[in-house]
């Protein structure tokens, strides 16, 4: 019955994105985009999946964490596991990971961490949820174009996307689980499945705190969508108050400071000035050079379809703050917005394949983009390089003698003790033992350090009384000392 009264409604009285769903019914119907090409997307993803596993698990082997992000998820992870609070020692003693960021969704981690309590879980995990959305973005591709070939084409451009890339190269972080969703939201759009869009926008905000924010943008293209506007509303008003409770309710709770730290990162600190946020997100060179590269993956023409519209969010908070590190491509910041830029991009060349008032040539040049996004990206991932580099030396994929010190050094240390450490191994022991940042343990003193002097400018050359000085009253000897990797165990 639905069908037969949207179908009465004349043309022209349809909103635009009404007709396009309508459309991608007309082609299901038809038959253009059945199952006969699942098989390549699924295929499609597995080989994306491999990459990102070989990749991330290089990185992992030689030790090249860029951050402590790995071993402070790897920590929230165990905590869960172990049915505990997810506390992060290397934060600081018994800080709770809820006191940071709302995502207590990593904890369906837990049973595959019984498996394997590995920080390497994290990476697979983020692997296959990074591949699922692939799958998702070529699936959805192929049926709304008509073509199985040309679903393959995005999606081979957007699993090589330099904002997936960046996010693999910065190892596991909880915005993983949003990419896949966020790709599911916009095929269930695209689809014209508009319940199913508010479903799946939902669980967002189990995943970070500004989520909430994507969910009731996600209830605004609802509206736009039209004649979905009851559905919409609620989207908008559950994003807002789910965004609100985290920052000024939940977060708060947890956090040993009872605040939500990141205010700070605005304009003016906890007492942000508007006019500050706004100029600032306007008149940063490196916002622009940001915006330039998310639109030349997608040919500019993205900028076409509504989806842009679930970017807005994460781009206001990101480009409004204070902190540099959120301006540019780098880290994992930018890869919630390849799916949508992705998915976007298709809809946008449908829409100009259906408009009788497009010129020729824009109609020409979209075509001709989809057999081109793979190249784009491609190009798009060599100016920015992803951790390629190096694979061609034997070295590479174990770390050569450094990398096998640094295993001798986690093998002296037992499991379930205290154990201050430097970056390298941090995320290894983080899975097994009660792990502290190197200086972050003041209240009580570990039981042993673990110091990667490797590229340590300064470091000290008496690393016993090193220790020592960093928790007085107590004495430690040196128990390994090996390629610039030295334990120390706290003495009776």
């Amino acid at each position: 019955m639905a069908e037969t009264r949207e179908s009465a409604i004349p043309v022209q009285r349809v909103p635009a994105w009404g007709r396009a769903a309508r459309a991608a019914r007309a082609a299901r119907a038809n038959g253009l985009a059945g199952f006969d090409g699942y098989g390549a997307h699924i295929a499609l993803a597995l080989a994306f999946c491999a990459a990102y596993c070989l990749l991330a698990m290089v990185r992992y082997e030689r030790f090249g964490s860029p951050s402590w992000d790995l071993g402070i998820f790897t920590e929230a992870v165990k905590g869960y596991a172990h049915f505990g609070a997810p506390n992060l020692s290397i934060k600081g003693p018994g800080f709770n990971a809820l006191g940071d960021h709302w995502s207590p969704i990593v904890a369906v981690l837990a049973p595959f961490f019984w498996l394997v309590p590995s920080a390497a879980t994290l990476l697979v995990a983020q692997a296959v949820l990074f591949a699922w959305s692939v799958g998702v973005v070529s699936a959805t591709a192929g049926r709304v174009l008509g073509r199985t070939s040309h679903g393959l084409l995005i999606g081979i451009g957007y699993g090589l996307s330099w904002g997936v890339q960046r996010a693999v190269d910065a190892e596991f972080h909880e915005i993983a689980f949003a990419v896949p969703l966020l790709a599911l939201v916009c095929r269930q759009v695209l689809l014209g499945r508009w319940e199913r869009a508010a479903w799946w926008a939902l669980p967002l905000v189990l995943v970070k705190e500004d989520l909430g924010l994507t969910v009731a943008a996600a209830g605004v293209l609802l509206v736009l969508a039209g004649r979905r506007y009851y559905t919409g509303a609620v989207l908008v008003l559950f994003g807002l108050a789910f965004t609100l409770l985290t920052v000024v309710v939940l977060i708060p709770h947890f956090n040993p400071h009872h605040q939500f730290d990141y205010w700070t990162k605005l304009p003016g600190g906890t007492h942000p000035h508007l006019w500050q946020v706004v100029s600032g997100a306007f008149t940063r060179l490196a916002v622009w050079k940001t915006v330039g590269w998310l639109l030349l993956v997608v040919g500019f023409v993205a900028v076409r379809s509504p989806l842009v519209i679930l970017t807005l969010p994460t781009l206001a908070w990101r480009f409004g703050s204070s902190n540099p590190m959120f301006w540019g491509p780098d880290w994992h910041y930018n890869a919630t917005l390849m799916p949508v830029l992705f998915l976007a991009l298709v809809d946008a060349v449908r829409r100009l394949r259906e408009s009788p008032r497009v010129r020729p040539g824009l109609r020409a040049f979209a075509e001709g983009l989809v057999p081109a996004v793979p190249a784009i990206a491609l190009a798009c991932t060599v100016s920015l390089p992803v951790g390629l580099g190096g694979l061609s030396d034997p070295a590479a994929w174990r770390g050569g003698a450094h990398a096998a010190a640094l295993r001798e050094a986690i093998a002296t240390i037992p499991p379930g003790v205290r154990v201050e450490s430097s970056m390298a191994p941090l995320a290894r022991l983080a899975a097994r033992d009660d792990v502290y940042w190197l200086g972050g343990s003041k209240p009580v003193a570990p039981d042993y350090l673990c110091v990667d002097l490797a590229g340590w400018d300064g470091a000290p050359s008496d690393l016993a009384a090193y220790g020592a000085a960093l928790h007085p009253g107590s004495s430690y000897a040196v128990v390994f000392d090996k390629q610039q990797v030295v334990v120390l165990q706290r003495q009776p």
